[in-house]
């Protein structure tokens, strides 16, 4: 997965206003206490990103 197909696919998920929000400001235990962007910035794989962010948000797996 790309980063752009990552920021789509949030968007789809959580609406644009808040992806945008849970990528600068959320931060998740699961990507080493880092947010969205600080994960990326720190060499995460964007699919894993998202695997994270959808198992902290219980996205149903049809829409993983």
């Amino acid at each position: 997965m790309r980063y752009t197909a990552l920021r789509q696919r949030m968007a789809e998920e959580f609406g644009e206003i808040r992806a945008d929000t849970l990528a600068r400001d959320h931060v998740l235990a699961a990507l080493g206490e880092r947010t969205v962007n600080e994960a990326l910035e720190a060499g995460w794989e964007p699919k894993r990103v998202w695997t994270v962010l959808c198992d902290a948000f219980e996205v149903p797996p049809r829409r993983r």
